[in-house]
């Protein structure tokens, strides 16, 4: 029995195992790590190419193959949007919210962005039936005009002095 003194096979360290099914893997790798409803359905809409409608994700499909790989994102936008739309008007501010203050740009920036833009309305699955997209930018266009509006109040108002902008009207 010989052996080799200082000469061992290195050790390395395991690569994060794949999951059974491409939807299972999205979830674990992904989307679990993405902390709004809001911030997964945009982040599942920008893996759907704007001139065929078709979702891609390299390491899904290089993993699971095409079909499997579109159906797991068709199938997980869809369910990101529905909880979205299942969510109270409070709970859907309060997403919203976080997702907009975890962005890079500012929230009044993203804000009036989305409003002018209406980029929202790229954000909603193929599949959804119109009273559920009706839903949907009808909710978002009223939380984001508050959070608009919300934006303004807290702007200085020019030739005001700092002791009006405050005071009652009563005082």
């Amino acid at each position: 029995m010989s052996r080799t003194i200082g000469l061992e096979m290195p050790r390395f360290k395991p690569m994060a195992r794949l999951e059974r099914s491409a939807l299972a893997d999205l979830w674990k790798h992904t989307l679990s790590r993405i902390p709004t409803t809001s911030g997964r359905i945009v982040y599942l809409a920008s893996l759907r190419d704007p001139t065929s409608g078709t979702y891609r994700h390299h390491g899904l499909i290089t993993s699971f193959g095409r079909d499997e790989a579109v159906r797991a994102l068709r199938q997980s936008h869809e369910k990101e949007f529905q909880a979205w739309l299942n969510l109270s008007l409070s709970g859907k501010n309060d997403d919203l919210r976080e997702y907009l203050l975890g962005l890079d740009a500012s929230q009044d920036e993203a804000v009036e962005y989305w409003i002018r833009s209406g980029i929202y309305r790229s954000y909603v699955p193929a599949s959804a039936m119109d009273p559920e997209v009706d839903l949907f930018c009808r909710d978002l266009e009223t939380l984001l005009n508050l959070l608009k509006r919300d934006a303004l109040m807290r702007r200085p108002r020019s030739g005001a002095e700092p002791r009006d902008q405050d005071s009652s009207p009563l005082a």
